[in-house]
C-alpha cells in the first residue's frame, strides 16, 4: 500500500502554505480555555452563570468543542513528534499523557470523597456520585483503578485515559489511509446507534460519555488536520455558511422553547418530542450537526490572526487552555466547594454570581502560577544554551539546530510541549 506520509503534503504539525509565517494557531488554546469557563459554569447546579454558555441555545454543549479541539491538538502535538523523533517518541509521549490523566482522575475521586467526607451532607454523597465511594471505598476504588467507576464530572477523564492509549496506532492509519480510518469511526458511530454498544461501567453499566461514540470527534479532528485542506474551499463557502446559520437558528428556537415557558407556542410539541431528548452520552446526530455548523461559523467569524487573542481576557482563556488538565481537575473540585457554599450559606442571585465569576479568577490565577513556574527552567536551559556557544570575534551567533540534532528537554517542550499542545 502506498505511504501517503511520502507524498508531498504538509505533514501534521506543518501548517498550510497561506498559514505560514503566522506562529501556533492561538484559537485553540482560547477556544479550550473558554470551554474550560464554561464547563465549570454548566457543572454548578442551578447556577444562572450557566445561561452564558452554549448549553441553553442549541443541541451540542462545551464537551463537543472541548473533545473535538482535543483530537486536533492530539494530532498536532503527536504529528510532529512523529516527523521530528520518529515513532518511538509518539508512543512515550501518548503513553505518559495518558498516565498523566489516569493519575489525575485517581487523585481527584479521592479528593471529591474527601471533600464530601469532611462536609458531612447526603445529598452531596448522592450528587456527587460519591456515596458508593465513602460506603464501599475497597470495590469503588477497585472499579475506579480500571476506568469504570467515576464521580460526577469526571466522566470526561477515563475516556481521554483510552484515547491517548489509542492514538499512536490511529495516527499511524490515518497518516496512511486517512478516509478509511474516518469513514471506519463513522460506522462505529453508527452502530453504537443501531444497537446500543457501550463499554462496560460500574454500579450501573452506564458511561455518561461513551467512548465507542464520543471517539467520532477524536478522529475527526486528527482526520481535520490531515485531510482538512481538500474540503476548506467548501467550509468557507457561503452555502455552508448559510445551511450552518439556519441550522444554529433551528436548534436556538428549539432549546429556547424548552427553557423559556412564553416560547412554547412556537414549536409544535409533536416537533419537541421528536427531538428531545438528545443522547448525549452517544453523541446525538443533532449535536453532532449542532457542533458542525458552530465549527463552520467560528471559521468565517474567527480568523487565525484576529486581533482579539491579544485582548486580556483572550489572554487569560489561553493560559487555561495552555494547561486543560490541571485546570480541568481544578474546575471539578471548585464545582464540589461552589455546591456546598449554595447549600451551606445562599442559593441566590448574588452567591451564584459570586461563585461563577470567583471560580474563573481562580482557574485563571492557577493558570498564569503554572505557566510561570513552566517558564523558570526554560529560560535557565535557553541561557545555558546561549552560553555554551563559543563567539566568534565581538559576535555571539546561534546556530539553528537540525531537526535529528541533539536537545535539551525543555527545547523539546517548547516545541511539542505540554503548555503548546497539553490536551486531555
Amino acid at each position: 500500500m502506498h505511504d501517503r506520509t511520502n507524498t508531498p503534503k504538509p505533514l501534521i504539525g506543518e501548517p498550510s502554505p497561506e498559514l505560514k509565517g503566522l506562529g501556533r494557531d492561538l484559537r485553540l488554546d482560547a477556544c479550550r480555555g473558554i470551554a474550560l469557563w464554561f464547563l465549570f459554569l454548566d457543572h454548578i447546579p442551578n447556577n444562572v452563570g450557566s445561561w452564558l454558555t452554549l448549553r441553553n441555545y442549541g443541541f451540542s454543549d462545551t464537551a463537543e468543542v472541548f473533545v473535538f479541539i482535543s483530537g486536533v491538538t492530539c494530532a498536532l502535538a503527536y504529528g510532529r513528534a512523529r516527523r521530528c523523533e520518529g515513532w518511538s517518541a509518539v508512543i512515550g509521549r501518548s503513553l505518559r499523557r495518558s498516565w498523566d490523566i489516569y493519575a489525575a482522575f485517581l487523585l481527584v475521586t479521592l479528593a471529591c470523597a474527601i471533600m464530601v467526607y469532611l462536609a458531612g451532607r447526603d445529598h452531596l454523597a448522592d450528587h456527587s456520585n460519591t456515596r458508593i465511594l465513602l460506603e464501599h471505598p475497597g470495590a469503588a476504588l477497585a472499579h475506579a483503578a480500571i476506568l469504570q467507576y467515576r464521580p460526577v464530572n469526571t466522566d470526561v477523564l477515563p475516556i481521554f485515559v483510552l484515547y491517548h492509549l489509542l492514538f499512536t496506532p490511529l495516527l499511524w492509519l490515518l497518516l496512511r489511509v486517512p478516509n478509511a480510518t474516518l469513514g471506519a469511526s463513522l460506522l462505529l458511530y453508527v452502530l453504537v446507534h443501531v444497537f446500543g454498544w457501550t463499554v462496560p461501567a460500574w454500579p450501573n453499566n452506564v458511561w455518561f460519555f461513551n467512548p465507542l461514540a464520543w471517539q467520532l470527534l477524536i478522529v475527526f479532528g486528527a482526520w481535520w488536520v490531515i485531510e482538512g485542506k481538500r474540503f476548506w474551499p467548501w467550509v468557507t463557502s457561503r452555502t455552508a455558511l448559510v445551511l450552518a446559520v439556519l441550522y444554529l437558528v433551528f436548534s436556538l428556537i428549539i432549546a429556547l422553547s424548552c427553557n423559556i415557558k412564553p416560547l412554547e407556542a412556537l414549536v409544535p410539541q409533536t416537533l419537541a418530542k421528536l427531538l428531545y431528548p438528545l443522547d448525549k452520552s452517544n453523541l446525538d446526530p443533532l449535536r453532532l450537526l449542532h457542533f458542525f455548523a458552530l465549527a463552520i461559523l467560528a471559521v468565517w467569524l474567527v480568523p487565525r490572526d484576529w486581533r482579539g487573542l491579544t485582548a486580556p481576557a483572550m489572554r487569560c482563556a489561553i493560559r487555561c487552555g495552555e494547561n486543560s488538565l490541571p485546570i480541568y481537575c481544578l474546575g471539578v473540585l471548585l464545582v464540589l466547594a461552589s455546591h456546598m457554599a449554595l447549600v451551606d450559606i445562599s442559593d441566590g442571585f448574588a452567591m451564584q454570581i459570586a461563585l461563577s465569576l470567583g471560580g474563573i479568577l481562580v482557574l485563571i490565577a492557577a493558570a498564569t502560577l503554572l505557566n510561570l513556574i513552566r517558564s523558570k527552567p526554560r529560560a535557565a536551559a535557553e541561557i545555558a544554551l546561549m552560553a555554551a556557544i563559543p563567539e566568534n570575534g565581538h559576535e555571539t551567533r546561534r546556530m539553528p539546530i537540525s531537526p535529528k540534532s541533539p536537545r535539551t528537554r525543555s527545547e523539546q517542550q517548547s516545541e511539542f510541549g505540554t503548555a503548546s499542545f497539553s490536551n486531555l
